[in-house]
């Protein structure tokens, strides 16, 4: 698995004109997800996410978790972050995770995060062309793949 966290002062998804989901401070987390991925990446990236440090502490140090802050997730899955450019100008998804693997795995992801966050997290619609909002705060944009673990 793969994943883009954006630290947010607000973040927002909306599929045909209605907004889905919407938090305040927090992380926006774009997720891509191959067909080797499993339970086990799922773990250890809900733990990583959770316990990242990179909100500020009362000195101005990047050093407490989502946790700490009380803040919120939005979770949009993106297979776009499996894209190959290595031949030619048109992106290939081959590595991209076919639905009837990645929509089981992205559903588990979102609900393991959001035990691990402690409270419900926003998501998008798995497959629809939405459109994402954010006020991407620092900017602070981490990336993490379950296959560069050690």
């Amino acid at each position: 698995m793969r994943v883009v966290i954006q630290r947010t002062g607000h973040a927002s998804v909306t599929i045909n004109g209605t907004c889905k989901s919407a938090i305040q401070k927090g992380f926006m987390i774009l997720v891509g997800i191959e067909e080797t991925d499993d339970k086990e990446d799922i773990d250890w990236l809900c733990k990583k996410i959770v316990n990242l440090r990179v909100f500020d502490d009362e000195n101005g140090v990047m050093n407490k978790s989502i946790l700490d802050i009380n803040g919120d997730i939005l979770v949009i899955s993106q297979f776009t972050l499996h894209a190959s450019t290595k031949k030619g100008n048109r992106p290939s998804y081959i590595r991209a995770a076919k639905p009837e693997i990645s929509v089981p795995l992205y559903e588990q992801f979102c609900k393991e995060l959001s035990l691990a966050l402690g409270k419900e997290i926003g998501t998008g619609e798995f497959g629809a062309d939405m459109k994402v909002e954010l006020l991407n705060d620092g900017p602070v944009t981490i990336c993490m793949d379950t296959k560069n673990k050690e």
